[in-house]
């Protein structure tokens, strides 16, 4: 085994992890520095301090990253209307990169030569977390504990805690637990019962969203301000990107909005099923496509809508940092110069509708499209030599086959 000096850890303070330091002392005999990214989980986060320190942890780092997650990776990806496999609006997926950021920026500063996750095995995370330390440093070395020790499920890792006196919740003893990720973006869910895709999700696993069934009977009205594609304000009031994503979550929440029931594809070669919550990133996609219908040129939206496949399935497999993002990144940014306005939604048991959309860089004319009489000139005689030349392949075709 190769001598490792430091490690900085990405350490939420749960179970897994908290096994992982314990297993990382144990088996490198060096100093392991925590790092707890705060973004917006939800969660108290001092309980990772304590825990760390009573595994003799000198070096404990807790992260506000809130505001950059939104500002440089949830808004960049909302421009593009991002959607892997056409549903799944990347709430982990795009969480990893900024981990990777900071795991491998601690590392330089504090002089470690590892870093350290707990993804598993069989998952998408190990791929994001280790493309992004990668393309930031490939002199870091990465140590990922659930392809090197013996530890082949739940319950032995219960009964490994146990044996080194590390706190077991009570609800993890015996039976898998749910595997929950969550931050300001969304909240998914995996395991247990949702392991089978025939079988109904029950009630709890939702924890962001009502049901709409229960949802309030009267719709609510909302507008959000964008400039230059990123979301400013709610109903008139500016906001910070974190600030602005947790109203607009409690606001979808409450009504059901951005559930969704989902069999994917994973990049490591299996299908998965997850519960996947994303209430406020639910109704910023529907605004953003809202201000772009009237603020985009045609052939600049259609390459738009092109491209996302790649660009969301880029995020997906873990290529955040990678040179074909950022190409991408460049395009899409560059058609946001005028995507500027507001957009007015309806909420309504668990959709979030677009009900009208306003801008000052407008290229919609209600004068050249009206049926009435207009003022500015347009032939209708025009649109026959239109059709004409658009048909001239489609008679040719025609033609030859006998029609």
């Amino acid at each position: 085994m190769t001598k490792i000096e430091k490690i900085v850890l990405s350490y939420s303070g749960g179970l897994d992890t908290s096994i992982i330091l314990k297993w990382l002392q144990e088996t490198y005999g060096c100093e392991v520095v925590t790092f707890t990214a705060d973004l917006g989980q939800g969660e108290e986060l001092e309980p990772a301090r304590a825990h760390a320190e009573m595994a003799g942890v000198k070096d404990i780092r807790i992260v506000d990253l809130r505001e950059e997650f939104v500002s440089d990776f949830v808004f960049p990806m909302l421009r593009a209307n991002a959607l892997y496999e056409g549903q799944y609006l990347l709430g982990s997926s795009i969480a990893r990169p900024l981990i990777a950021k900071h795991l491998v920026g601690i590392a330089r500063e504090v002089g470690a030569d590892a870093v350290a996750h707990g993804a598993t095995g069989k998952g998408n995370d190990q791929i994001r977390f280790e493309l992004a330390v990668n393309a930031l440093d490939p002199s870091i070395k990465v140590i990922a504990p659930w392809r090197q020790w013996n530890i082949r499920s739940r319950l032995q890792l219960s009964e490994y805690a146990e044996k080194q006196r590390i706190p077991v919740p009570s609800d993890k003893r015996g039976e898998a637990p749910f595997s929950i990720d969550a931050n300001l973006l969304h909240t998914s869910t995996e395991g247990k019962s949702l392991e089978n895709p025939a079988e109904v999700a029950p009630d709890h696993v939702y924890q962001r969203t009502v049901d709409p069934v229960d949802a309030p009977d009267t719709p609510e009205i909302i507008t959000v301000g964008f400039e230059r594609g990123d979301p400013v304000s709610v109903n008139g009031k500016a906001m910070t990107p974190a600030a602005l994503l947790t109203e607009l979550n409690g606001l979808g929440g409450r009504h059901g909005v951005g559930r969704l029931d989902l069999v994917e594809n994973r990049f490591i070669g299996m299908k998965s099923r997850g519960i996947y919550e994303t209430p406020g990133g639910t109704i910023l996609l529907a605004a953003h496509r809202g201000i772009e219908s009237i603020t985009l040129d045609r052939a600049a939206a259609h390459l738009k809508d092109e491209i996302m496949p790649r660009y969301a399935e880029l995020i997906y497999n873990g290529f955040w940092f990678a040179p074909e993002r950022e190409m991408l990144q460049a395009l899409i940014d560059h058609s946001q110069a005028f995507v500027s306005g507001e957009v007015t939604l309806r909420l309504y048991k668990g959709s979030a509708s677009v009900i009208s959309r306003a801008s000052p860089c407008s290229l919609y004319s209600a004068d050249l499209v009206t049926f009435e009489e207009s003022t500015i000139a347009f032939d209708h005689h025009d649109a026959e030599g239109f059709i004409r030349l658009n048909g001239l392949r489609l008679r040719s075709w025609a033609a030859r086959n006998g029609r």
